[in-house]
């Protein structure tokens, strides 16, 4: 219990960087309210004029929209799941799992989707399989199902929750922790609200959930036993992660925040510039109060003015501005989404459009093959921890032009009529035009047209 709340140093070293990504990357009022740690101060600038400033910030959210771009695009069409086997009952529950994975109502598709938003904002999310607790051992599958003990459900964790781990000599999680805070309101009779924190131990055979209601209160053992996966002598947990290179607010945050701070500055001088300073020219010392209802007197050889910036600097800011919007998108692999509406700096031919386009279809089918990759992991791991008779596969997210489904159906006859003699070909072109078509139907309705394919 003393070692529980323990962190791992790289959790440590990286907590004051994934509060920031994760301001950066909601905006509105979450970054207003820490805007005092992300606008710098100037030197010796008064505290008042500085309280103002923070008064006015505003933010505009750039790599906030571009992560959510990535993950509407990757995620248009659903990916295609697909069960082979002559187990019905497994292929029952998969279908069931599908349209709830976490016993919120919350299908599999926008599981994955929510969990790929964690990875693009803070370079990895965690996804934890486990199955409902009953006290005692069922005798057979059939009174396993009917007690609702091998209904699997997944749990998503942030990279932030996830606070110790260690891996093994093969590059296996060998044990981690997680730890979740939120405010419960006590049952008595004052009813006030306490923060209740949790954290949760896995290895690879058993886990362990502790509590603390409170600060001052102890940390207690609440449950513990045998998890799903224990019999595969495996951690439960599974980790969604990308590279360095293809970790999007890692890469463009630091240019996000150079654009926040200049366009700040720039909107807080031309309002500061509004406002118009009188000037005098006298050699006799000024004590005349100036105002609507005052008048001033010179002598015969003083001179009054106003000054007012020349504006050269705010042109330069504003130059400036839109060249670090550029670059963030330019790191994001998104320069075709640059352009201005009206041309703008960017004077790009058709073809080199064409290109930048075909750059960010690669990053996509890479985020792709990393979404895949994670779901096939986890399903794979239900099947085996239900003993169920079925191959899982996982394809789609590789096509992302938004063109007329006769142009596939179009490719799709022209490859058939080459004559290969291959019914398995036919079979699978058949399948993957009727999964594309029918991206948003319920996944039972997807496994009896495969099978009738297969039938058929």
């Amino acid at each position: 219990m003393q070692n529980i709340n323990r962190e791992h140093p790289d959790y440590i070293a990286r907590r004051a960087m994934r509060k920031q990504y994760k301001d950066l990357y909601a905006g509105g009022e979450q970054l207003r309210g820490n805007a005092c740690e992300y606008l710098v101060r100037r030197q010796k600038e008064p505290g008042q004029v500085y309280e103002e400033r923070l008064r006015r910030v505003f933010y505009e959210n750039y790599v906030g929209s571009i992560v959510d771009w990535y993950a509407a695009t990757l995620m248009r069409r659903e990916p295609m799941l697909q069960f082979e086997g002559s187990d019905a009952g497994a292929k029952g529950f998969y279908n069931l799992l599908s349209d709830d994975c976490d016993l919120k109502g919350t299908n599999l598709h926008e599981f994955f989707r929510q969990c790929f938003v964690q990875v693009m904002v803070l370079g990895s999310s965690f996804v934890v399989v486990d199955f409902p607790k009953a006290g005692g051992v069922a005798q057979t599958r059939a009174e396993e199902d009917a007690s609702g003990r091998s209904r699997a459900y997944l749990t998503a964790y942030a990279a932030d929750e996830v606070i110790n781990w260690n891996y093994d000599e093969t590059g296996g999680l060998d044990w981690v922790v997680i730890r979740t805070s939120c405010l419960q309101q006590s049952k008595v009779t004052d009813a006030k609200w306490e923060k209740e924190t949790r954290w949760i131990y896995y290895d690879r055979e058993n886990y362990q959930v502790y509590r603390r209601t409170g600060e001052a209160q102890a940390i207690e053992l609440v449950d513990e036993g045998r998890h799903a996966l224990a019999v595969q002598r495996r951690v439960p947990v599974f980790e969604m992660k990308v590279s360095e290179g293809l970790w999007l607010m890692n890469k463009a945050a630091l240019v996000q925040l150079e654009h926040f701070n200049k366009s700040n500055a720039l909107s807080w001088a031309l309002t500061m510039g509004l406002f118009a300073s009188p000037v005098i020219f006298s050699d006799k010392e000024w004590n005349q109060v100036m105002g609507e209802s005052y008048f001033i007197q010179l002598g015969k050889d003083d001179r009054f003015g106003w000054t007012e910036p020349a504006g050269t600097v705010y042109q330069i800011a504003a130059e400036n501005l839109v060249r670090l919007k550029d670059e963030i998108y330019r790191v994001c692999y998104l320069m075709n989404q640059a352009e201005n509406p009206s041309g703008g700096s960017l004077r790009m031919s058709g073809l080199s459009k064409q290109r930048d386009f075909s750059v960010t279809q690669e990053v996509l089918r890479g985020y792709g093959d990393m979404v895949k990759d994670a779901m096939k992991q986890v399903l794979r791991a239900i099947a085996d921890a239900r003993q169920d008779e079925v191959s899982i596969d996982v394809s789609g997210m590789d096509e992302f032009d938004i063109g007329d489904f006769s142009n596939e159906l179009d490719d799709a006859k022209k490859l058939l009529d080459l004559g290969i003699v291959s019914e398995t070909l036919k079979k699978q072109v058949f399948k993957k035009l009727a999964f594309k078509y029918l991206c948003d139907a319920r996944q039972e309705i997807k496994n009896r047209v495969a099978e009738e394919i297969d039938a058929g």
